[in-house]
């Protein structure tokens, strides 16, 4: 008997890899002729491995409590790929719940040709030409940047990645940096295939020239000598934080937006990509994309403050290391980071919560907060310990959240998560800004402590690349509504 059930299994899975196999290239095939990025249940499967696929329908039973298989999507999918689509976000995963939902009345090719009647307008280009983009610093942040900029370039029609500037290191300083792009100690290894064009001083990436530029100063480049024009330039030094420090970008010829990866100093507009989006307009040339922690804490402060509103609170963030801490005990001239870091639980500063009031103006002068380095590279949390407006209880509370993180235009901010055993390794790579730990959730009336897990370096850069998305009029409808 249990020879019997092992072989069961064994068929059953494998059934399960063959049709995860014969997705990979109708989803290929859909981004790179039509700009479609196929999901399920928000989990991208462009660039997906067959686990990749399986793994992200076994996410979807967390959802619908029951399993999602790749036998049920193949056909919704399979009638997909027979459209001529436009440019558009699809969720497979929802799709197919949909059309189970309906009893199966109609064909599933007659069904997905109704539901994607709005897009199955033909192959269209998302803009006029793609918009250039140039990395300032090519440092943790830039070179993450630079890995998903790539991963999104599809047919080469939105974004391109043309140039990053640093400061000529040594004699060998493109193979270094074209070593450090393709291995990353936390984040692994590049997902594709690097080179260097010497005669260009340029890397290659996945068929993306990156021109390396040698420069000391913003406005000492003229980006038109490489064919660069109208270009979003993300700054990720740190190094100029205010308009006027900022703006000396502005005098580069062929930059025209500009966004700072730190919190922005006097009237720079810092944005959380997914909640105040409205204050990316045309008229602005200078934004920021606040910090790691304040993307983390945004969404779910703004989701918990619309719902039960928010009285007070303090936010603590257990943050892993930085690069401006001392890997031994040295001078450094701020308290307390001289000591070694990858030793030390350290106390300090954050401005996090003085930044929530910029993005959420209801919240000014009702949170406090303070951080903790901690001996990890990578993943931080957030510790939420709020007083609301009314009373709640653990249920109510997670069950909220939860939706928020599904199903809501904060998908992709908000994660959420209900596993014992996770810790902070397990989110190494997340997309989100945060993800809810809802079983560390704790209610008491109207008080209540939420736990935020965030890729203090993937997660940020993920949010830094929405918002370029935004600037670059990159508005793919998300199907199904």
């Amino acid at each position: 008997m249990n020879n019997q059930k092992q072989e069961v299994y064994l068929k059953d899975w494998q059934s399960h890899e063959e049709h995860a196999e014969l997705m990979l290239p109708m989803i290929g095939r859909l981004y790179r002729d039509h700009n479609v990025v196929t999901t399920v249940y928000g989990r991208s499967l462009v660039h997906s491995a067959t686990i990749d696929i399986l793994k992200a329908h076994r996410f979807a039973r967390l959802i619908l409590d029951n399993e999602l298989t790749v036998r049920e999507t193949f056909p919704v999918l399979e009638a997909m790929s027979k459209l001529d689509l436009a440019p558009a976000r699809i969720d497979l995963g929802k799709l197919t719940v949909r059309y189970q939902a309906q009893g199966n009345c109609e064909s599933v090719d007659d069904f997905v040709r109704r539901e994607l009647a709005d897009v199955n307008t033909g192959r269209s280009p998302i803009l006029d030409e793609p918009r250039d983009i140039v990395l300032y610093g090519f440092g943790r942040i830039g070179r993450l940047l630079a890995r998903v900029l790539i991963e999104k370039s599809g047919s080469g029609e939105k974004l391109r990645l043309r140039a990053a500037v640093v400061r000529k290191g040594s004699t060998d300083d493109l193979v270094k940096r074209a070593s450090l792009l393709r291995r990353d100690s936390v984040h692994g290894h590049f997902q594709g295939i690097i080179t260097i064009d010497e005669e260009e001083n340029a890397i290659i990436a996945n068929g993306n020239m990156i021109r390396i530029i040698y420069a000391d100063a913003p406005e000492s480049v003229d980006y038109t000598r490489f064919g660069i024009h109208n270009a979003i330039l993300i700054d990720n030094t740190g190094k100029w934080r205010d308009r006027d420090g900022l703006g000396r970008h502005l005098k580069a010829e062929g930059i025209s937006k500009v966004i700072l990866t730190a919190p922005g100093k006097g009237d720079i507009p810092n944005i959380v990509a997914g909640v105040n989006n409205e204050l990316i307009t045309q008229e602005e040339q200078l934004f920021s994309a606040a910090s790691c922690t304040t993307n983390a804490i945004v969404p779910v402060l703004k989701t918990v403050n619309d719902r039960f509103g928010i009285v007070n609170g303090h936010v603590e963030t257990c943050h892993s290391y930085t690069n401006d801490q001392n890997l031994i005990d040295n001078y450094h001239k701020n308290s307390r980071r001289g000591r070694s870091a990858p030793l030390n639980m350290v106390i300090t500063e954050t401005g996090a919560a003085k930044a929530v009031a910029k993005v959420i103006p209801e919240l000014t002068g009702k949170l406090t907060g303070n951080a903790i380095r901690v001996p990890t590279p990578n993943v931080s949390l957030a510790i939420l310990n709020l007083e609301l407006t009314r009373a709640t209880d653990v249920k109510e509370l997670n069950g909220y959240l939860r939706n928020i993180s599904l199903d809501s235009p904060l998908q992709n901010q908000i994660d959420f998560t209900n596993s014992p055993e996770v810790v902070s390794s397990d989110f190494v790579g997340s997309r989100h800004a945060g993800v809810i730990d809802s079983l560390a959730t704790i209610v008491q009336g109207n008080r209540c402590v939420l736990y935020v897990w965030y890729d203090n370096e993937f997660g940020y850069s993920c949010q830094v690349v929405r918002m370029v998305q935004q600037m670059a009029g990159l508005d793919f409808p998300t199907i199904p509504n």
